[in-house]
């Protein structure tokens, strides 16, 4: 964790939000997705008023619209899994605009797009704002097991070296003329796959090889305390606390 590591959703800046410790961050998001998780899916001007807080947060950030709502692309399964909710679930029927569908299939689909779309722009905007390598240190100074630290650590910066060899072998073949156009060229492609297999477990040995030949044991020396000021863990708080208020006049309007 001692090398410097940017990742494509994190987004370079000197807002509040980004000045914050990593640990703080993450404590506000894990509070503030609970807090959302246990607002009852009825309350619904409560996710409106969730996501006025992300949008405040955001712009506090100064994060683009644009830049936060192209990466909750990623939840795009989860929708249609959503929207098919209404068409399979049993219970009592309603009609909408002609169609019979279930009402506890719809607050089923509106409690997972509203809250699972909440997480997702909570854990966007964190990801923005926080570098991977202070993310995981944010995670050691919260006393998260080290074990868990370290493979999501080697879990990441493995991912882009496979990502990188990938590429590497894909140019390769261009070079060579080849590009798979259907079911025969199906063949080459499963050695490619086996090549990259294969040189992903051998760079592996050279990595721990040369971890343990620098005297590594099983634990990873921290390079950095990051402690946190009552100020800054007041200002990380604001969120949830600000989520707290509306999810308590949520259950008792």
């Amino acid at each position: 964790m001692g090398a410097g590591h940017a990742h494509k959703l994190y987004r370079h800046g000197h807002s509040p939000v980004h000045a914050l410790p990593a640990h703080c961050k993450i404590a506000a998001v894990f509070c503030f997705v609970l807090v959302v998780v246990s607002t009852p899916r009825e309350a619904v001007w409560a996710f409106g008023l969730y996501a006025l807080l992300i949008a405040a947060a955001a712009a506090a950030a100064r994060i683009p619209a644009g830049f936060l709502l192209k990466r909750l692309l990623i939840e795009v399964p989860f929708v249609a899994f959503a929207l098919l909710m209404p068409f399979v679930a049993e219970g009592p029927r309603t009609e909408v605009l002609g169609m019979s569908l279930s009402a506890s299939g719809l607050w089923g689909a509106w409690n997972i797009l509203a809250k699972g779309t909440l997480g997702v722009a909570a854990s966007v905007l964190l990801a923005a704002t926080t570098e991977l390598r202070e993310l995981l240190l944010g995670l050691q100074r919260l006393r998260m097991p080290p074990l868990l630290v370290q493979i999501a650590s080697f879990m990441i910066r493995y991912g882009d070296v496979i990502t990188d060899e990938m590429r590497r072998m894909r140019i390769a073949r261009l070079s060579r003329g080849f590009e798979a156009r259907g079911v025969r060229h199906w063949g080459v492609l499963a050695k490619s796959a086996g090549a990259l297999f294969i040189r992903s477990y051998e760079r592996g040995e050279r990595v721990h090889l040369a971890m343990v030949s620098r005297g590594y044991t099983g634990t990873m020396p921290q390079l950095a305390e990051t402690t946190a000021t009552r100020t800054q863990w007041t200002r990380a708080a604001a969120l949830p606390l600000a989520a707290l208020a509306v999810c308590l006049l949520g259950w008792t309007l």
